[in-house]
């Protein structure tokens, strides 16, 4: 008899760390929804699994608008049914001091970086409840467990979701659920591709093994946590780092 494919959902997929998971968890053998705001994006990298084999198909969510996330999670629930895995990857910030910031910018840091996964997760938890397991694993940062300067409310955020994975473990538990977080350190994505080249330097030398991550190594933290392997873990945070935090 065979196993039925099990259903990843990864938001954030276009691109990035996001793109990577998806391609990952794709390579293990599961059906991945690509989600992501940029349509063109989005359709392009999963051209790029359909093309290698894989199953996975595209659609369209905006994490810092309440309204599309419930819309997104019906349509994915109408045509997939109870996802087995959740990949709450989709994040974005932008380096500045704390007291030139203003609430617009505060609000969409918050939207998307803490609200959205949260009200995402809250709309497809109750079939798996129902079913009685399932996989979730926030991309946060390690600014939300150190901090980072000129990060501030983005740190807060990420630091937010790190505190929603571990009480939401707590409460999944009895329902075969299991919770965890990856922590992801200086990274070479789109985002750090922004970043003023002094500032990668002196990260790259900050870091132990003097070099950025790669989205695809904080990717295969998203792979054990959404495998086998770690059925016994919950409510656990994971750095992909380098070393360069090593918190407690």
């Amino acid at each position: 008899m065979n196993t039925p494919t099990r259903t990843a959902l990864v938001t954030g997929a276009a691109s990035g760390i996001g793109k990577a998971c998806a391609t990952a968890l794709a390579d293990a053998g599961l059906q991945v929804i690509v989600a992501d705001i940029d349509p063109d994006r989005g359709q392009a990298a999963t051209a790029e699994l359909r093309d290698r084999g894989r199953q996975a198909e595209f659609m369209p969510v905006d994490m810092s608008d309440p309204a599309s996330i419930d819309a997104f999670a019906a349509a994915v629930q109408a045509r997939f049914g109870t996802v087995d895995v959740l990949v709450n990857g989709a994040g974005w910030g932008r380096t500045a001091p704390f007291v030139e910031g203003t609430a617009e910018f505060w609000n969409k840091l918050i939207a998307l970086n803490l609200v959205g996964p949260m009200a995402l997760t809250k709309a497809l938890l109750p079939a798996m409840m129902e079913r009685g397991g399932g996989r979730i694993v926030n991309i946060s940062s390690d600014a939300g467990r150190v901090g980072s300067l000129g990060e501030t409310v983005y740190s807060a955020a990420k630091g937010g979701l790190i505190a929603f994975t571990k009480s939401l473990a707590r409460e999944t538990a009895r329902y075969g659920i299991n919770v965890n977080c990856v922590c992801p350190g200086p990274t070479d994505t789109p985002l750090m591709a922004a970043v003023p080249d002094k500032v990668k330097e002196a990260l790259t030398k900050a870091i132990p093994f003097h070099r950025l991550g790669r989205p695809d190594e904080v990717a295969a933290a998203v792979v054990f946590f959404a495998g086998a392997p770690a059925s016994y873990i919950t409510g656990q945070v994971l750095s992909v780092s380098g070393g360069l935090t090593m918190a407690g």
